[in-house]
C-alpha cells in the first residue's frame, strides 16, 4: 500500500538529517503505531506520507505512485490529522459540506455515529471548541472520508483520560479490513491493546518494525521477584507487584506484549532487539519456522 524506498530527509544542510535510509512498507488493514520520543522525526515522516514534505533522496510511494506529485487521486485516498492544526469558526456541519466534496466515499451516517463517540454535535461551532475537542471534531471527518489510509499525528496529546478512552473506541470502531490506520505517538500507554504492527524510531534510524503477532514470538513480558530471572532478562524495570521483565521467548508461542516494555528496551538496548530479530529472520529464510 505504502512503500519508503530508501528515504532520507533534512530541514537544511547545516543540519544532520531527521530520516535516514528509511526503507520499509505498509500493508493494507490494521492500525500501525509509529513510537519515538518527542523529536526523533514521527512528524516528519507522517508528512512524508502524505506528501506534503519532499525526501532530500529515495521517494514514496501510494499505490505505486510518488506520494510527492499530490494527485487528487492520491489525496482523496488519504487524510492526516497533523498534532497542531487551526480550523475555522464555523459549525461542524458547516465544515462537513465545505470539505466533504473532496472525499467521494464520504458517509454523513458515519460522521454522526463517530461524533456519539465523543459526545459531540454537528451543530457546535468549532472556534468555540478546545484543542482537544477541535481533534475530536477532526477525527471524526477524517473517520467519515473513508480513506483507506488515515494518518494521526500525536491524536492523545490534549485529550483527558476519559477522551483518551472514547479515543480507543473510536478506532475499533473505524477498523475494517480494507483501512490502514498510521498513529505515531509517544505516549506509548494510550496505544496499548489497539495495534497490529509497531514500528519504533530513534536518531533517525528505525529501531524496530514488526508485526505484534512476530514480536510475541521473539519476547516474552512478565512479572518477576526471582532474582536469577531478572538477571538474566534483556530489560527489566522495578513495577507494581514485582520487576517487568523481558526475556527470549525461547519456545517461540506467541506471547502478549507489554508496548511500553519494549519500547523503553528497543530505545534504551538498540542492539539487543537488532540482534533478535536479525537472528529471527535468518531462521525464516532458512525454513526453521
Amino acid at each position: 500500500m505504502l512503500k519508503f524506498d530508501n528515504v532520507s530527509f533534512s530541514y537544511s544542510r547545516r543540519r544532520g538529517p531527521v530520516i535516514k535510509d528509511f526503507s520499509f512498507d505498509i500493508e493494507p488493514g490494521g492500525v500501525y503505531g509509529l513510537l519515538g520520543k518527542n523529536g526523533v522525526g514521527k512528524s516528519t515522516l507522517l508528512y512524508l506520507m502524505a506528501g506534503a514534505l519532499t525526501p532530500s533522496r529515495g521517494e514514496v510511494l501510494y499505490l505505486g505512485v510518488n506520494t510527492r506529485l499530490r494527485l487528487p487521486s492520491t489525496l482523496s485516498d488519504m487524510f492526516i490529522v497533523p498534532e497542531e492544526f487551526v480550523l475555522p469558526t464555523i459549525s461542524i456541519r458547516d465544515f462537513v459540506r465545505v470539505n466533504s466534496v473532496f472525499y467521494p466515499d464520504f458517509s454523513s451516517d458515519d460522521m454522526r455515529r463517530h461524533l456519539d463517540v465523543f459526545g459531540m454535535d454537528e451543530g457546535v461551532n468549532l472556534g468555540e471548541l478546545s484543542m482537544g475537542q477541535k481533534k475530536k471534531a477532526l477525527m471524526s471527518f477524517a473517520l467519515a472520508c473513508n480513506t483507506p489510509l488515515v494518518i494521526m499525528d500525536e491524536p492523545t496529546n490534549g485529550l483527558d483520560i476519559p477522551g483518551k478512552d472514547a479515543f480507543r473506541r473510536f478506532i475499533a470502531g473505524g477498523m475494517r479490513d480494507d483501512r490502514t490506520f498510521v498513529i505515531s505517538t509517544h505516549q506509548v500507554r494510550d496505544m496499548d491493546q489497539m495495534l497490529d504492527h509497531i514500528i519504533i524510531m530513534d536518531d533517525a534510524r528505525i529501531l524496530l518494525n514488526a508485526g505484534i503477532s512476530e514480536i510475541g514470538r521473539r519476547f516474552k513480558f512478565t512479572l518477576t521477584d526471582s532474582p536469577a530471572v531478572i538477571s538474566s532478562a534483556l530489560y527489566a524495570s522495578p513495577s507494581i507487584g514485582g520487576t517487568a521483565v523481558v526475556l527470549p521467548n525461547k519456545d517461540g508461542r506467541e506471547t502478549e506484549i507489554d508496548v511500553e516494555m519494549l519500547f523503553n528496551l528497543a530505545t534504551e538496548r538498540p542492539y539487543i532487539v537488532q540482534s533478535v530479530f536479525s537472528d529471527y529472520k535468518t531462521q525464516i529464510d532458512n525454513g526453521c519456522q
